[in-house]
């Protein structure tokens, strides 16, 4: 049985060795990931026990709650947060394989609407928030602990519309359930990342956020410790050109190192 070499194109992620169907032993990795990254990861799980015998669970929520989960010791062996915070809060109490942490990728903040509203794309500065929100409130993850939400909520400040639109707000515990209020027609507008609209052909993309009015969108990555042989060939797997192709075609962004 040939064994394949992935290494990490990641900076500071080892090199480990991935037997094509025959590691040397089989084990399972629990995955805790934010909700925007499911579809991504269901097709990058699938790939990586193709090539290994190991089994990978995938448990998806707001980063806020997995990373809660994990304080309190939930059986995790990966993490991936949506944004800094919480890995650094994990790190902070020990929590983490400090060696395993990557900066893994990148997304960028949008607008959406129903798809039957049927409105063409433009930028933020000509939105009528007002006028759309007649029709109901603008879907967005909890503003002060799911990471799209703090996104949202940092990009509507910046741009002097918080005040105005704060009342408005739905807030949901992840950005999934806010991508579902917009594509089932119950909020008009709605705050998620570029890839959640590219997952959902009910809603459309009417303008994307100015990258400087808010921090940049990114996701890092790292094993719980103790780290697993398994968890850590899972985490390195992350960053091979077959998962880096599945996270383009999602429509994820690359981290330049």
């Amino acid at each position: 049985m040939p064994i394949r070499f992935i290494c990490s194109v990641i900076q500071g992620a080892a090199c480990v060795l991935l037997a094509g169907l025959g590691s040397a032993q089989a084990d399972t990795v629990t995955v805790f990931a934010a909700a925007s990254l499911k579809a991504a990861l269901d097709d990058v799980a699938i790939e990586f026990e193709l090539v290994s015998d190991h089994k990978v669970l995938l448990s998806f929520a707001s980063s806020s709650a997995l990373a809660r989960q994990i304080e309190r010791g939930a059986p995790a062996n990966v993490f991936i947060s949506a944004n800094t915070d919480w890995m650094d809060q994990l790190a902070t109490e020990g929590l983490l394989d400090a060696d395993s942490r990557v900066t893994l990728l990148t997304n960028q903040l949008v607008l959406i609407v129903p798809k039957d509203a049927d409105m063409p794309k433009t930028s933020i500065d000509d939105i009528d928030f007002v006028g759309l929100l007649e029709a109901g409130p603008m879907a967005m993850g909890f503003v002060e602990a799911v990471p799209a939400g703090i996104y949202g909520k940092s990009a509507l400040v910046n741009l002097g519309l918080w005040d105005s639109l704060s009342t408005h707000v739905a807030q949901t515990d992840n950005v999934r359930s806010a991508l579902a209020l917009v594509a089932r027609g119950e909020a008009p507008l709605g705050i998620v990342y570029a890839t959640d609209a590219l997952s959902e052909a009910r809603v459309s993309v009417v303008a994307q956020f100015p990258q400087a009015s808010h921090a940049p969108i990114v996701y890092p990555a790292a094993v719980i410790a103790p780290a697993t042989v398994a968890a850590s060939e899972f985490a390195a797997y992350l960053a091979s050109p077959e998962a880096r192709a599945i996270f383009d075609e999602h429509g994820f962004g690359n981290v330049d190192h």
